[in-house]
């Protein structure tokens, strides 16, 4: 790895797969305005996933159903000209 073009501040944030709602624990640096309480009573910020290894067919084995009309109303929102 090279020296200096990596980050350093690593923190505790939850993942939530918003397809079926499990939650894991890990490290990350993005940046989140939501928190939510952990099993373990403490408070995490939480970090929004639209798929993760419990809903990926790859890991699954089976085909989910994903939601990707919400995903194009959600993009075509955010990106819509200003009339």
């Amino acid at each position: 790895m090279k020296q200096g073009i990596h980050p350093e501040a690593y923190r505790f944030v939850v993942f939530k797969d918003m397809s079926n709602n499990t939650s894991f624990l890990g490290k990350s640096t993005a940046n989140t305005k939501e928190t939510i309480q952990w099993e373990d009573g403490n408070e995490y910020p939480v970090i929004k996933l639209e798929i993760s290894n419990t809903s990926h067919p790859f890991y699954t084995g089976k085909n989910m159903l994903v939601d990707t009309a919400g995903r194009i109303d959600k993009f075509n929102k955010r990106y819509a000209k200003a009339k």
